[in-house]
């Protein structure tokens, strides 16, 4: 079974279009591509990867696509598209011709209007999804979580993924406001999780192991090990210990769990849900 790496980035870095990486984010704000991610997949037996969307266009989507095209161990990707536009279904026609292209996503959690997910134009675009065999991922905060369970739960033949756990305040070791709506969601079948981005949610310089398994459990308990994928999340994670540090942390909580089911939680779910040979 394929070892899957669900999630991460590549990118050309560009001050002004990757603002978010500020200064306190150094470590990355240089270039990010397909070679430097292989030395990271090797170190860890990983097979492939799934390239997430960094930016909100569709030439971040031919830059993918390109990437892609280049390197066999890119094995699918998420893009974007504004699927609140009146074309949304010619542009969806478009890009199926692409088989690498696996889905799409929103930066959902930047928006003002926190229930955006909801709005009909979005929820139209939204549908039109399986139609063309797409997936969609969830990028939110723990406030958007009931209204993204609401969003799943009119579209049960649509399959979702959520992104970050929904990006809780490991930090503060906060969770009392984020673990209703993880389990409100997590009812919701078609819906799945990547274990990933938690390493930047925490303490950079000093986490432990240790600060995760809250969290962990939650989500395990929630959604089970059968719509569970990892994902590395580099390069952000490199301002957070890199990438063999969030691997190894996850790894640390995977193990008890048999092989059979880690076999899953490492590349048999992500495989699954992007449909990937």
């Amino acid at each position: 079974m394929l070892k899957i790496d669900s999630h991460q980035h590549f990118w050309r870095f560009d001050p002004v279009r990757d603002a978010w990486i500020d200064d306190n984010m150094r470590a990355i704000q240089r270039d990010f591509l397909p070679e430097d991610l292989k030395t990271e997949l090797d170190k860890q037996s990983i097979d492939g990867c799934i390239a997430v969307q960094s930016d909100q266009s569709e030439a971040d989507n031919a830059f993918l696509i390109e990437l892609a095209s280049m390197h066999p161990f890119i094995k699918g990707i998420v893009g974007w598209v504004d699927l609140q536009a009146e074309n949304i279904d010619e542009t969806l026609q478009f890009y199926s011709q692409y088989k690498v292209m696996r889905g799409f996503r929103h930066v959902l959690q930047g928006e003002s209007n926190r229930a955006l997910m909801l709005e009909p134009a979005f929820k139209r675009g939204i549908g039109l999804l399986k139609k063309f065999g797409f997936t969609y991922d969830l990028l939110i905060f723990r406030d958007q979580l009931f209204y993204s369970s609401e969003l799943c739960a009119s579209f049960p033949e649509q399959s979702f993924v959520l992104d970050h756990i929904a990006k809780p305040e490991i930090q503060n070791g906060a969770k009392d406001d984020w673990v209703p709506g993880i389990k409100e969601l997590a009812k919701n079948q078609n819906v799945y999780c990547k274990v990933s981005g938690m390493v930047t949610e925490a303490d950079w310089q000093n986490w432990k192991n240790e600060d995760f398994y809250p969290y962990l459990d939650v989500i395990f308990d929630s959604f089970g090990i059968e719509r569970l994928m990892f994902g590395s999340d580099w390069p952000v994670c490199n301002v957070a210990g890199g990438y063999s540090a969030a691997t190894d942390m996850v790894k640390s909580y995977v193990s008890q769990f048999s092989a059979d089911q880690q076999a899953l939680f490492w590349g048999g779910n992500a495989a699954r849900f992007y449909a990937i040979d």
